[in-house]
């Protein structure tokens, strides 16, 4: 049984407790100095003992108020570390947020020497304000004061580009295919092979694309792999349970079948790690060959069927906001969901327009003018 609790005189807070007392200290010393002190002084006129001791006296608890303030008003008091301006926060978390790459592509710039903080090689642990010169690569990097918008875009990536900037060899990149930004970069979440097709997520925040890519927001990843060997129960529950591979255990949450039949079968499997070629590392453990590997879905995001191959779309507030939840990312943090201004409204929607366009047009049929029928 639970008994209601009624609070005691006795449990009233102190500093509820101290003015009252305070008050009744003045009434105490104001009374000896009316009464007891002039009856026994012989001369009526020499009244300064009582009239000084009692002001000195009555003077105290006028500061005892003071003392006995709550605790929010000592809290409202300004102090110099809550007056200084603006609170200074992690080198890599800062430039994550201005939309320069990942927290941890930042890390390995800062490692590399390729960060100055105010003329000074930084390193990692360095903390920055917003009144910090900072420069990547030789170039200053201008860090937002206010919110900006959040913003994701899904890309339909093909086979044959890499997920790097810039490659050596001259490849194409996926960032060749990207919308462009002004005073911003792309941060792709999470990468895919060469040969690897499929769902590519970018966005301008980099504290959302870290907590997306972080093994700790368990976010699945699911993938439509082509394997060429045979494929039964047995090597499905080990892929299931776990194998060790060079990196440590890795296992599928999911397998189930697709299409095809034979040594040629598609199977749709999904992992809840970003490894690096974890899907194909897995198949390969069991002594078959992954010939097609294309993502799918990343969390609760699927593509669209009007977006091709080598195609982009932006995502909507909502989808965002779901993005966000799923990941357990607070959506209030650095960046908000904006809505978009009119021009970038107009922009998507010719955007969207085009693509839906392009994926409804009939395919021409080519016709071969050699190959006539012949007269009669």
């Amino acid at each position: 049984m639970i008994k209601k609790y009624t609070p005691d005189s006795s449990d009233t807070p102190t500093r509820a407790v101290k003015p009252v007392a305070s008050k009744k200290r003045a009434d105490v010393s104001a009374k000896p100095a009316k009464s007891s002190r002039p009856e026994k002084l012989t001369n009526s006129t020499s009244t300064r003992p009582a009239s000084g001791k009692a002001d000195s006296k009555s003077a105290k608890p006028a500061k005892t108020p003071l003392k006995s303030l709550p605790k929010e008003a000592k809290i409202a008091k300004p102090s110099v570390k809550e007056s200084a301006s603006p609170v200074d926060e992690k080198l890599q978390k800062v430039l994550a947020r201005a939309g320069i790459g990942s927290r941890r592509e930042m890390e390995r710039a800062i490692e590399e020497g390729r960060v100055k903080v105010n003329d000074r090689i930084a390193t990692l642990g360095d903390r920055v304000t917003l009144t910090d010169k900072i420069f990547v690569g030789g170039q200053r990097v201008v860090l937002r004061t206010e919110a900006a918008r959040r913003r994701v875009i899904l890309y339909n990536k093909p086979e044959g580009e890499i997920c790097s900037r810039h490659d050596p060899e001259g490849r194409p990149t996926v960032y060749d295919s990207l919308p462009s930004l002004k005073g911003e970069r792309w941060i792709s979440v999470g990468r895919l092979d060469f040969n690897t097709s499929g769902l590519l997520l970018f966005t301008n925040d980099g504290e959302l694309a870290n907590k997306l890519m972080h093994p700790s927001s368990v976010i699945d990843r699911e993938y439509l792999v082509r394997i060429q060997g045979d494929v039964d129960d047995d090597m499905k529950e080990r892929l299931l349970e776990g194998v060790l591979l060079d990196d440590g255990v890795a296992r599928f949450t999911d397998i189930v079948d697709g299409a095809g039949e034979g040594k040629n079968r598609w199977f749709y499997c999904v992992v809840m790690e970003g490894r690096n070629r974890e899907v194909r590392r897995l198949w390969e453990s069991q002594g078959v060959k992954v010939s097609r590997l294309k993502r799918v879905r990343y969390a609760n995001i699927f593509i669209p069927s009007h977006v091709r191959v080598g195609q982009w779309t932006e995502l909507t507030e909502q989808e965002i906001r779901d993005l966000c939840m799923t990941a357990g990312f607070d959506s209030n943090n650095y960046t908000r969901i904006m809505r978009p201004s009119r021009e970038e409204v107009a922009q998507i929607e010719r955007h969207e327009k085009k693509l839906r366009s392009a994926s409804s047009a009939p395919k021409r049929v080519k016709v071969d003018l050699r190959k006539r029928s012949p007269r009669k």
